[in-house]
């Protein structure tokens, strides 16, 4: 969740590499941020709570020129409050570190530390693995051994970067589970968390693998196993462009990448039916062979997992279960070997899903990972894989990520409708050319900006808004009510629109927003009941359905009417009113759309 940068040569000055890097990172999700930086063989140490523009003031007071060397990080509190001491680095005698992850037995070795007398400044575990580190230095001499030593101690998961003070011109570089890459350039290297801190200098880049190691200098990057080997990796080419990183003239990266989900939906739909629909079964995995399928995933991933159950409840017959990440690795799961576990991970990262994918490996249940970032750690345990391909997404709360989940789950989905009624029939080709129509009607809901701009002065005053809706419209509610809360800070909950007289009903009150989705035309009547029921108690109904369904009416004080399409893409028409009149809502409260408070972009701890 930490963001990580490092800077190792003489082509730039080491300070604006960190600096820059840092605001690359800010996506990840932070709350305080610092520096270590070399000039003149002296080391510097800045750090400050808060905004990377703060610990930017903070240097603006110092000499940084011909500073040849540094580590960079961005700080989401786990142990301790956001504050200048404990943010990072952190420095015991003669070790400098930054960290991202969590040492779960920090409490035992900080008992072990205090008896040898050691003191500390910081509530942090990070402060306890440089303190580790130093006492094993004193002894080994050998860094590398230092480091792997010091890895057997730790219990947890981490990627750690470490200056020796002996050694001025190195960085050191450690990783168990947290995500950390060694970007090449010429006379120059780097470290980073993320392949989004270095486009801007190269796009050459090694990935450290679990209990791997690394020496970078500016003129060459050694790694080690750990048994202390030099080993061979191979290098990676980004594919991602700086522009795709950056907000190409849009307010926010959300609103661009909002506006990119026709080309990134369109790219995935056009790689797996490429002329007719045998290319859907020839593109993907066997499905057939299973019987059972569990989806998995954290926050909107876990609820495009649900969007997929109900498509693939609807049009096969395979069993479909889905879980949070964080509670499937607890139950006790009755696998067979007749199991499919799809994990589903923008980042590749997400720690509760990692672990959930290890469970089925241990378990000899075969996996399926749907991620975006090439190389990530999920998309490396898994064994089976299927890209998003959707590009860098910077904004914290998703969107395009979102969508990209939902148009492969849809597409599993098809393949899964077309092998069960024996590949052919004029249905499946009207579905596929529905499908490949996708972009014209991305584009049209896209267009109504306005309409959504005039929903959001409805609701950006209240403190609560509900979402309801009935089968796969109610997955939807799940989402948009995440993005709500996510970017707005408006306390908002979704309910199948059938549970509101379970108890929920008490909450409606006079002019209360309700956005209720009715676009599943055999559920229609029933939703209609249970719109009505809290119009009919004062509440502000915004009611998004299809053509096919709209009605006039006075019970509503907003529609949104959609093109009447088929369920496989039904969803990924939906969720764009409600992405966008998340985002309208959060700019008429003037809040920091894409960096939301307290949340992070890629969720590397349990």
């Amino acid at each position: 969740m930490c963001g990580i940068i490092g800077y190792v040569g003489n082509k730039h000055n080491s300070v604006d590499i960190l600096l820059d890097g840092l605001k690359s990172l800010e996506y990840r999700g932070y709350d305080s941020a610092g520096i270590a930086f070399v000039r003149d063989n002296k080391l510097k140490i800045v750090k400050k709570e808060g905004k990377v523009k703060n610990l930017e003031e903070k240097i603006k007071e110092l000499d940084i020129n011909n500073a040849t060397m540094g580590i960079g990080h961005t700080r989401w509190a786990t142990h301790g409050m956001p504050n200048d001491i404990n943010s990072h680095p952190h420095v015991v005698e003669n070790i400098i570190i930054v960290h991202n992850g969590i040492i779960e037995n920090y409490e035992l070795l900080k008992r072990e530390l205090l008896n040898k007398g050691y003191n500390f400044t910081s509530e942090t575990d990070t402060e306890i693995a440089c303190a580790i580190i130093n006492d094993i230095y004193k002894d080994k001499k050998n860094k590398i051994e230092t480091l792997i030593t010091a890895s057997d101690k730790f219990i947890g998961s981490y990627a750690l970067a470490v200056i020796f003070k002996d050694e001025l011109d190195a960085i050191y570089a450690m990783r168990k589970d947290s995500p950390l890459i060694i970007a090449l350039g010429e006379q120059e290297n780097f470290i980073a968390s993320d392949v989004t801190a270095i486009l801007k200098y190269t796009n050459k880049y090694i990935l450290l693998e679990k209990n791997e190691y690394a020496k970078v200098t500016k003129e060459k990057v050694i790694i080690y196993n750990e048994n202390n080997k030099e080993i061979k990796k191979n290098i990676n080419i980004a594919t991602w462009s700086v522009e795709e990183a950056s907000k190409s003239g849009y307010d926010h990266f959300m609103l661009k990448e909002i506006y990119e989900q026709p080309k990134v939906i369109s790219n995935i739909i056009s790689n797996y039916i490429k002329t007719n629909y045998k290319d859907i079964i020839n593109n993907m995995i066997n499905f057939s062979k299973y019987d059972n399928i569990h989806i998995v995933g954290c926050g909107s991933a876990m609820y495009a997992g649900i969007i997929g159950r109900y498509l693939m409840e609807k049009f096969s017959d395979m069993k479909i279960m889905t879980e949070i990440a964080s509670e499937y690795r607890y139950r006790n799961i009755k696998f067979d070997n007749n199991t499919l576990v799809i994990i589903i991970s923008q980042s590749g990262e997400t720690a509760d899903s990692l672990a959930a994918l290890k469970l089925a490996k241990e378990n000899n249940i075969d996996t399926l990972a749907i991620v975006n970032v090439v190389g990530s750690s999920i998309a490396r345990e898994a064994k089976y894989i299927m890209y998003m391909n959707a590009g860098p997404e910077i904004a914290v709360a998703t969107t395009k990520a979102f969508s990209a989940q939902v148009a492969i789950l849809s597409l599993i989905t098809l393949n899964l409708y077309i092998t069960q009624n024996n590949e052919q029939n004029d249905n499946i080709n009207k579905i596929i050319s529905e499908i490949k129509n996708i972009t014209h009607y991305l584009e049209k809901v896209l267009a109504n900006k306005n309409k959504y701009a005039d929903i959001a002065k409805t609701i950006y005053n209240h403190e609560h808004v509900f979402f309801i809706g009935r089968g796969i419209d109610y997955a939807l509610c799940l989402e948009g009510s995440l993005k709500l809360k996510e970017i707005s800070y408006i306390h908002s909950e979704a309910y199948a629109a059938g549970e509101l007289k379970h108890g929920t009903i008490s909450l409606i009150e006079p002019n209360i927003p309700v956005i209720a989705i009715m676009t599943d035309k055999n559920l229609a009547d029933k939703t209609l009941s249970n719109i009505k029921e809290t119009s009919a108690r004062g509440a502000n109904i915004i009611l998004i359905t299809t053509e096919e369904l709209d009605i006039i009416s006075d019970f509503y004080s907003h529609k949104i009417v959609l093109p009447t399409t088929n369920n496989f893409i039904s969803p990924l028409i939906c969720i764009i009113p409600l992405q966008l009149i998340a985002y309208e809502t959060a700019r008429m409260k003037n809040l920091d759309i894409d960096k939301p408070r307290n949340l992070a972009k890629s969720v590397t701890v349990e």
